[in-house]
C-alpha cells in the first residue's frame, strides 16, 4: 500500500463529488493506493482555498497551472469547465501524469481528439467521468445482456431528462449560451455513452435539436437562448439493432430521468434513475397469465453493492458511484491497463453527437464517423 498524490482541478458541484470519493475510497474498497488530497484549484486563489479548507485538501493552488506542475501531485482529476478540459489535460500528460476528467471530455469534437491524442502519445492512464454506468443496477443489466437473459436484443430506448429549465421564467443563465452548454453538450452525452456501454457501436443517426424558450429572462430585459432545450434521435447500431434517444432540461417533473428499455426475443429490461437500485426484468417464459415485469433490488450480490452496504434493498446512492469511479481510476494507475471509459470512450460520444447536430441541419440519416 503506497500513497498517491491527487491534484484536483475544480472545487464546485463535482468538484466536491470527487473531493469526497478520494477522501473515502480507500475505506470503501481498501485499495492498494491510497489517495492524499494533496491541491485544489479553484477559478481563483480565493476559492481555492476556500475548497481546501472545506474538503481537508493539504494546499491551495492559485491556478490550475500551478498545480499540475507540482511534483507532489501525481495524478489530475477535472471538474471544470468543458472549455478548460484540453488545456489541463494536455499539460498534466505533457508531464506523464494519469488524468480522470469530467464528461463531455472537451467543449468541441476537435478537442476531445486532440485529447485522445495527447494521452496515447504520453501512454498515460486516462479516464472519462460516465458516472451513471457504475450504479450496481447497471453493472448488471450488462451483465444479463452478456448472459443472454433476454435473448438476442431487437430495441434499446434511452433518455436523459430533467427540467431544471422547464420554466420559461426561470432566468437566462450560462448554461443558455453556447453550444457546448445545451442539453446536447451536457445531458445528452451520458446516456449516449450507456448506449455504446450496453449495446455497441452505433452506425447511424436521424436527429432532431430544438430551443423550447427563445427568450429568458435577464437583467436588462429577455435574454436570448442560443443553445438548445432538447433533441431526439433515431439510431442503428452497428449490430443492427434499432434504437431511439431523447434529451431534455425542460421535462417538466422529470428530475433524474436517465432512464432505458430494452426489448429481447426472451424478455425485456427496465431501469430508471430516480429509483436507482432497482431493475425490472421481464421474462418470456411460463404460463401467459403469470409473466409479467419483476423489481429486482440491488444488495450484496450485485456488482460493487458490498463494499458499501451488507444490506440487500438498503440502497447505494449518487455520491458512491463518484467513489466507484475513484477506485476504478486508482486500479488503472496501480496495474497499468486501462479502465473504461477512457478518453476514447469520451471521443466515440462526441462523435455522436457531433453527427446529431450534422443530422439535424441536414434533415437525414447520417453515418457516425469510425476512428
Amino acid at each position: 500500500m503506497r500513497q498517491i498524490g491527487i491534484g484536483l482541478v475544480g472545487g464546485g458541484y463535482m468538484g466536491k463529488a470527487h473531493a469526497v470519493a478520494y477522501a473515502a475510497v480507500g475505506a470503501v474498497f481498501d485499495t492498494a493506493l491510497r489517495p492524499r488530497l494533496e491541491m485544489i484549484a479553484g477559478s481563483r486563489p480565493e476559492s481555492s482555498e476556500r475548497y481546501r479548507a472545506a474538503y481537508g485538501v493539504a494546499r491551495a493552488a492559485p491556478d490550475w497551472q500551478t498545480l499540475v506542475a507540482d511534483p507532489a501531485v501525481e495524478a489530475v482529476v477535472i471538474a471544470s469547465p468543458q472549455g478548460t478540459h484540453r488545456a489541463i489535460a494536455e499539460a498534466a500528460f505533457g508531464l506523464g501524469k494519469p488524468v480522470f476528467c469530467e464528461k463531455p471530455l472537451g467543449a468541441t469534437l476537435e478537442d476531445a481528439r486532440a485529447m485522445v491524442a495527447a494521452a496515447e502519445a504520453a501512454g498515460v492512464v486516462n479516464m472519462i467521468g460516465f458516472n451513471y454506468v457504475r450504479t450496481p443496477a447497471t453493472q448488471f443489466v450488462h451483465q444479463m445482456l452478456a448472459d443472454g437473459v433476454i435473448g438476442d436484443v431487437t430495441w434499446f430506448r434511452g433518455e436523459h431528462s430533467e427540467d431544471f429549465l422547464a420554466d420559461p421564467n426561470a432566468p437566462a443563465t450560462w448554461r443558455c449560451q453556447g453550444r457546448a452548454n445545451g442539453c446536447m453538450g451536457d445531458l445528452s452525452p451520458h446516456m449516449i455513452n450507456c448506449a455504446l456501454t450496453l449495446m455497441g457501436e452505433i452506425s447511424e443517426v436521424s436527429a432532431r435539436i430544438e430551443t423550447v424558450h427563445a427568450t429568458r429572462p435577464g437583467a436588462d430585459g429577455p435574454a436570448p437562448v442560443d443553445n438548445d432545450d432538447h433533441g431526439q434521435m433515431m439510431l442503428r447500431f452497428a449490430s443492427g439493432v434499432m434504437g431511439h434517444l431523447y434529451f431534455s432540461r425542460t421535462a417538466t417533473g422529470r428530475k433524474m430521468g436517465y432512464a432505458y428499455e430494452i426489448h429481447g426475443t426472451k424478455g425485456a429490461i427496465r431501469f430508471d434513475q430516480e429509483d436507482q437500485n432497482a431493475v425490472w426484468l421481464y421474462r418470456a417464459d411460463g404460463p401467459e397469465a403469470q409473466r409479467g415485469f419483476t423489481k429486482i433490488l440491488t444488495g450484496p450480490a450485485h456488482p460493487d453493492y458490498l463494499p458499501f452496504c451488507q444490506g440487500p434493498g438498503h440502497g447505494t446512492g449518487y455520491q458512491d458511484q463518484i467513489i466507484i469511479e475513484a477506485r476504478d481510476f486508482l486500479r488503472a494507475i496501480e496495474t497499468g491497463q486501462p479502465v473504461r471509459p477512457t478518453f476514447r470512450d469520451g471521443l466515440a460520444v462526441a462523435q455522436v453527437i457531433d453527427t446529431a447536430f450534422a443530422s439535424a441541419i441536414q434533415g437525414r440519416w447520417l453515418s457516425v464517423p469510425s476512428f
